[in-house]
């Protein structure tokens, strides 16, 4: 099964991009689409295994996808961009990090892990943007896999979303390089990045390295796209005050306004053994979070269970701004993108005339292709 998944991916793909591939002679390729920055020989793949060097040739995922739906931008999580509306999410295979509790490992672990057998399905960047605005999606999201390993594809969609009128985000573990966020850029307004902890030796065994993702944040920013955050709250792995004060400390430093999600854990791949994530938990994410300094700070992944902290307040005013439970938005009270009390400009990606309401059912929806 594995051998006949790699031979079909190799088989739709396209040359990369020339501003993620560096020759460095004699038929050898560095690739520049990930913090790995994986020097290729003739033959090789990189970490991620979908980026191969054929003939002195990288060639890149292309012509697939392996997962696609509609469903809130809620999900993504994007809390601060098009609220209550649905984006168009569609994902690809591989990814460059191998976390022991991935939750789409499926998709994420393909040539790496034998029962992660995801199947592509062949679709063609038009297909995707109609699709999108079939479905009146006004955001389109690469995600379920790593992204930045499949960009040069992405933006072939994204360019034509663009024309759409769509707005274009990743959703990403944020191991990024300086190429690959310059390269996006003209397309990508929104980026999610997964903060995993704030140990170098954890983030090592998850396969990436803490500097880098910090030092990626960091560019996000100055770059000017519209930066959310997400920790997934482990116990026992990253959920002890120091660390958690780190982060919030470190988001701080960069802006008080990234919004910052701390999201419940449950047992998933290959980590079992930790229980989920007491609600408790999420609550002391919350208040470190607030204390460092943060204005909006989110507790994920239990609707119900923490009060009005699901909600988006005015930092100025405490006025309610945005009333949610999950994924789904019961009331939005701005209006192009200012605070009704007092009128202070919410930090976020706004439409000028919002739906009052969810225009989705905060759940997801089938796609036909």
């Amino acid at each position: 099964m594995a051998s006949s998944l790699k031979e079909l991916l190799s088989q739709n793909t396209m040359p990369s991009a020339a501003e993620l591939v560096i020759d460095e002679g004699a038929g050898v390729v560095r690739c520049v689409a990930c913090g790995h920055r994986c020097r290729i020989a003739p033959g090789k793949a990189g970490v991620c295994r979908v980026r191969f060097n054929e003939d002195g040739q990288l060639r890149v995922p292309a012509h697939y996808v392996a997962g696609l739906q509609v469903d809130p931008i809620e999900k993504k999580p994007f809390y601060h961009a098009y609220p209550g509306r649905n984006a168009l999410s569609f994902g690809m295979l591989g990814c460059d990090l191998h976390c022991s509790y991935c939750q789409n490992w499926v998709s994420s672990q393909t040539l790496r892990d034998d029962d992660a057998v995801a199947r592509p399905t062949f679709i063609e960047p038009e297909r995707l943007v109609s699709l999108a605005v079939e479905h009146g999606a006004p955001v389109m999201v690469s995600t379920y896999n790593e992204p930045l390993i499949t960009a040069d594809w992405a933006m072939e969609v994204f360019r034509l979303a663009r024309e759409q009128g769509i707005v274009c985000g990743f959703v990403s573990n944020g191991n990024a390089t300086s190429e690959v966020l310059s390269y996006i850029r003209p397309c990508v307004d929104l980026y999610k990045v997964d903060l995993k902890c704030f140990n170098d030796r954890n983030y090592r065994r998850l396969g990436g390295t803490l500097r880098n993702i910090l030092d990626s944040i960091g560019r996000l920013v100055e770059m000017g796209f519209w930066v959310e955050v997400v920790t997934l709250v482990v116990p026992g792995f990253n959920d002890s005050d120091e660390e958690l004060t780190q982060i919030a400390r470190f988001l701080v430093g960069l802006s008080a306004d990234i919004p910052w999600h701390v999201t419940a854990f449950h047992p998933d791949y290959k980590m079992t053994d930790p229980p989920r994530t007491p609600v408790a938990t999420l609550l002391r994410a919350y208040d470190i979070g607030r204390s460092a300094g943060l204005k909006f700070v989110y507790p994920g992944n239990s609707p119900g269970s923490v009060g009005d902290r699901e909600h988006t307040y005015c930092p100025n005013c405490s006025e309610l701004l945005i009333r949610r439970y999950g994924f789904y938005v019961q009331e939005n009270r701005m209006s192009d993108g200012k605070c009704p009390g007092c009128g202070t400009r919410i930090p976020g990606v706004w439409e000028p005339d919002p739906p009052r309401k969810s225009n989705n059912s905060g759940r997801p929806l089938p796609v036909r292709m």
